[in-house]
């Protein structure tokens, strides 16, 4: 099985507070209480992990083994692959920060999409602008950074209806921009650094995002419904 190359800047972005804070509070807004849920790309479980403990049955998809063990041990069920998952079986699948990492995206949109049953929800999270992109994308093996319009076309060209597509985080472009022209060229990412934005900067980033967020933002979330 392969083995993530960012595993280091997971760890990292666990100390970001509000920020996964942000991220599950995406998934309680499209979820119930009785869903099967998927999260795929799961990484070391931090969202699972959490949804598991409010009551949700949440199964991961996760190919790393050292990561897919840390889910275990949780007693969370993980899987390598979501073609060992029964078609139409899901009522919601999400997928934050791992779409940009796989070289054919449309055919796992497609694969999304038959594990969904009838009228079931997909949620995606993934690194928003190509301009931004930089030897951080390097690092963890992105294949990409997405346009608004690139990602809602393949999102509806897997089948899916778009219910919405906004851009987040509107100050994080900035820094991710300053990043490229200024930060490490191996791609990593300071602990310290990240524990301040995400305490003084993100909460002002989110609010600002009512104004800004189809504009743009250092991310996008798309949620979609198989119709």
């Amino acid at each position: 099985m392969p083995h993530y190359s960012g595993g280091d800047n997971l760890e990292v972005m666990t100390d970001a507070v509000n920020y996964n804070k942000f991220l599950l509070s995406l998934i309680h807004d499209e979820a119930r209480i009785d869903d099967r849920i998927i999260d795929f790309g799961a990484g070391i479980g931090t969202f699972a992990i959490a949804l598991r403990r409010s009551g949700y049955g949440i199964q991961c998809i996760e190919p790393d083994e050292h990561n897919s063990a840390l889910i275990a041990a949780d007693g969370i069920p993980v899987t390598p692959s979501l073609t060992e998952i029964p078609d139409a079986s899901i009522d919601l699948l999400y997928s934050f920060n791992v779409l940009e990492h796989i070289p054919s995206d449309e055919d796992t949109l497609q694969l999304f999409y038959r594990k969904l049953k009838s009228t079931g929800k997909l949620l995606v999270y993934v690194p928003a602008f190509p301009v931004l992109f930089s030897s951080m994308d390097r690092k963890v093996g992105h294949c990409r950074r997405y346009t608004r319009s690139e990602l809602v076309r393949k999102v509806r060209a897997a089948g899916f209806q778009v219910t919405k597509c906004r851009y987040a985080d509107c100050a994080g472009f900035f820094a991710t921009l300053l990043y490229k022209i200024a930060g490490s060229k191996s791609g990593e990412i300071n602990r310290k650094t990240v524990i301040l934005y995400d305490r003084y900067i993100f909460p002002i980033s989110r609010t600002a995002d009512v104004a800004f967020g189809k504009l743009f933002g250092k991310n996008l979330v798309i949620t979609a419904r198989r119709p």
